[in-house]
């Protein structure tokens, strides 16, 4: 019985690199208070290379067994995970009449009026807030018309339960961001802030990466998702493909 509560496999794949990444890197490199971005966040697309990152990433599970090869597709709504999701079936990763189901649960963390800003921004546009981050840390800091952790964890967890409800046995593959990553494996794992907090300060998920688990009969009392590999990027190694781990969004905030 155990086995009907879990998929038998769980990936989650943080989205190819977007036009957003980039703009980051050129804001944050030239000291610009705000990153060039005239778009939605929900908007922002892949950039070329992220569109190489998805189709590498395809091809690479393509070319696995196809009992290792995710059969439910569940993706963030926002336009980068969507066009990652997309091409990831297109190149093979999952049959091509593998719906991809979009659940805004699955969105990125909204950064509410720190939204576009760079970590210089923050402290010259929004003194106060930056040293709210600072006495309460990410994981409970919530700007005005944003997210902590914490709001992130909270709808992820129903995410999780419609997961073991509707998809139990099956290979489900999630494509989210990076802060979406981080907070299923604080869920999954039972881990505590300082645990997860600590996974993230020593780097960045790479876009694409793959953070995988199996569900294992012998794990706790009733069986669980063992976490097999994580932030693991083969994918793109094995076909040249450049591995990029920009932050998204916000230059001081690991989106």
């Amino acid at each position: 019985m155990a086995s009907l509560h879990w998929p038998s496999r769980l990936t989650i794949v943080r989205h190819g690199q977007s036009a957003g990444n980039v703009a980051r890197d050129i804001a944050h490199e030239a000291q610009h208070d705000r990153i060039a971005l005239t778009n939605r966040d929900a908007d922002v697309p892949l950039s070329d290379l992220g569109r190489d990152q998805a189709r590498a990433l395809g091809e690479w599970f393509a070319a696995h067994s196809a009992n290792e090869r995710p059969d439910v597709l569940l993706s963030s709504p926002y336009l980068r995970a969507c066009q990652t999701a997309e091409i990831f079936r297109a190149s093979g990763g999952a049959p091509a009449n593998t719906p991809i189901c979009f659940d805004e649960r699955l969105r990125e963390k909204e950064f509410g009026i720190l939204d576009g800003l760079t970590s210089k921004g923050i402290g010259a546009l929004h003194p106060d807030q930056a040293e709210f981050r600072r006495l309460l840390g990410k994981f409970y800091h919530r700007p005005p018309g944003g997210e902590s952790w914490c709001d992130v964890i909270l709808r992820l967890r129903s995410v999780m339960d419609t997961i073991s409800l509707h998809y139990a046995g099956r290979r489900v593959m999630i494509f989210s961001h990076q802060v979406v990553v981080l907070c299923i494996r604080y869920i999954v794992e039972t881990l505590s802030e300082a645990e997860i907090l600590r996974i993230d300060a020593e780097g960045d998920v790479a876009n694409c990466a793959v953070t995988e688990y199996v569900f294992d009969r012998r794990s706790g009392s009733s069986g669980g998702l063992v976490l097999e590999r994580y932030n693991i990027t083969a994918p793109l190694k094995d076909r040249a493909t450049p591995i990029t781990k920009a932050p998204d969004r916000i230059a001081g905030a690991r989106g």
